[in-house]
């Protein structure tokens, strides 16, 4: 329904089953896999996905630090975890690398090792409780 009815192409179903993490969305700041969320459930919510992170033509620090960190290969899953990852940093600004890890234990990349994401997502995070 995100991309076939509203045009946003960004989350990727993986597996259908919400094994992967590839459709991770909020719902109302929870996160969850939209593969198993029903339309109807959505309707009068706030549904959040990869699209509305940049502000703008402004990438969010998580997505530039993805890219300098090259955490990201064929980026299939790459949606859900700056979306995942993005819900993490919400809730705690000052995570520990165990912390990350746990937190996107839900997402699976058969493309990198998962450490280069780690590194994106803390050096991420220190880039946002300095304020730049």
């Amino acid at each position: 329904m995100l991309g076939d009815r509203l045009g946003l192409t960004g989350s990727k179903e993986g597996c259908g089953t919400g094994d992967c993490g590839a459709c991770s969305v909020t719902l109302d700041g929870r996160l969850v896999c939209s593969c198993l969320v029903l339309g109807a459930e959505a309707e009068g919510r706030r549904v959040r996905t990869v699209e509305g992170i940049a502000e703008g033509d402004q990438l969010h620090p998580l997505q530039r630090k993805f890219i300098e960190h090259a955490a990201l290969q064929c980026g299939v899953c790459t949606p859900g975890f700056l979306v995942a990852s993005k819900a993490l940093l919400e809730k705690n600004p000052n995570p520990s690398e165990h912390e990350v890890r746990f937190w996107l234990a839900g997402n699976l990349c058969r493309c990198t090792g998962y450490d280069k994401i780690v590194r994106a997502v803390m050096s991420a995070a220190a880039e946002m409780r300095e304020g730049r």
